[in-house]
């Protein structure tokens, strides 16, 4: 490996923080989600909180990999204190987005330089891109269902 591997130990130390930093955050939503649709958006929250845990623990063991110290921090914690579902998905995209540009960073310090770090990086910038498309999706409006009235004449 040419490349710099204490650049590369920091950059998968902040990637840990944010995938932990995730955890955290996801965690959290899913215990502050209400009403009609609660269920499916309390276990799709739990479902990234139990993938950010995974991700982090990948992160990590590829920093002990290059004979690093695994980070104890988590990433920034984002708390605007209203949870509106709509509130808490825009506050996930910007997280979503966060972890994207440290893989990219990853990707682009690997890049012809170690296949592993370059792999694991490009892995999980097609996870990081499927999550801000799923919740891209989810902020979008649906049809209208207020109840239609016939415009005046």
């Amino acid at each position: 490996m040419d490349f710099d591997k204490d650049k590369a130990i920091a950059l998968l130390n902040e990637i840990m923080e944010l995938e932990l930093a995730g955890v955290v955050r996801y965690t959290h939503y899913s215990l502050m989600v209400f009403g009609y649709n609660r269920i499916p958006v309390v276990e799709w929250l739990k479902q990234q909180a139990e993938e950010g845990l995974l991700h982090a623990h990948k992160a990590g063991e590829l920093v002990t990999l290059l004979g690093g110290y695994p980070s104890l921090g988590i990433g920034p914690l984002l708390e605007t204190h209203v949870h509106d579902i709509g509130d808490i998905l825009r506050e996930s995209l910007a997280h979503e987005n966060q972890s994207l540009t440290a893989y990219y960073a990853l990707l682009e310090l690997a890049r012809d330089k170690s296949v592993l770090l370059e792999d694991y990086a490009r892995s999980l910038i097609v996870e990081e891109e499927m999550h801000v498309d799923q919740v891209n999706k989810m902020l979008r409006r649906t049809g209208k269902t207020d109840v239609y009235e016939t415009p005046k004449s």
